[in-house]
């Protein structure tokens, strides 16, 4: 016995599902000063110079150097969307130009609280290439923003370190010269600097100790007015 088939059978006929080509996240993270921007600019380039299409994304509140600009401490330069989240951005920068896009950079990425959701959709479904750069940890060396919820997602990570301005030995960590306590709180070289791990235990030691010293010398404001009253 033999049997034949047609094209209308069900055995015959061959569907291809219309997958759309995913993208990649690729992260670096560091301290402050350890070239993380200029990491990033420098593989936004080199896709651009493949011929592929790029868009750079900042944060609206790192104005330090430039308001639509993403600039480097050395003063390199590189036009940018500055936005207040990324959930945005389709939206304003057009969804025709959206889907042209092939490389989206994020800089200061720990300022972005949907950076998780963000990278989700442009490389899952969107088929993006996200590269993006951010501290990984705070002054106190605690995770700082979503930056460290993504490398779960990352295709690479790169860890990025800077010279210790007390010994010049790897940095690996950002200490705070000032005495604020945000976490939020952006600056440069005044505010900041890199240090290797025993400068910055010890850093942490003398602030912490400085501290000490100041709380225990404050008066009660009685005390002080009592003193002021009686002084001739």
């Amino acid at each position: 016995m033999t049997f034949s088939s047609s094209a209308k059978d069900p055995i015959s006929v061959t569907t291809k599902p219309n997958y759309r080509p995913t993208g990649e996240i690729h992260v670096i993270i560091g301290p402050m000063f350890a070239g993380k921007t200029t990491a990033l600019l420098r593989r936004v380039k080199l896709e651009s110079n493949d011929g592929r299409n790029v868009v750079m994304i900042k944060s609206s509140k790192d104005t330090r150097y430039a308001i639509d600009a993403v600039v480097t401490h050395d003063g390199t330069k590189f036009p940018c969307w500055s936005l207040p989240d990324l959930s945005s951005f389709k939206q304003r920068f057009g969804v025709d130009a959206y889907e042209k896009v092939d490389v989206i950079g994020i800089d200061e990425a720990q300022f972005f609280d949907d950076l998780y959701d963000f990278c989700c959709n442009a490389a899952d479904l969107d088929g993006k290439t996200v590269v993006v750069a951010g501290l990984d940890g705070d002054y106190l060396r605690k995770s700082f923003g979503s930056v460290l919820d993504i490398i779960p997602l990352a295709d690479t990570v790169t860890k990025l370190t800077a010279r210790c301005e007390l010994c010049n030995k790897r940095a690996f960590f950002t200490f705070r010269k000032t005495n604020e306590t945000e976490t939020e709180l952006i600056g440069g070289a005044d505010m900041y600097m890199p240090v290797c791990r025993q400068h910055y235990v010890n850093g942490q030691s003398v602030n912490e100790a400085g501290k000490m010293v100041l709380e225990s010398h404050k008066l009660p404001s009685s005390l002080i007015l009592e003193t002021t009253l009686v002084t001739p």
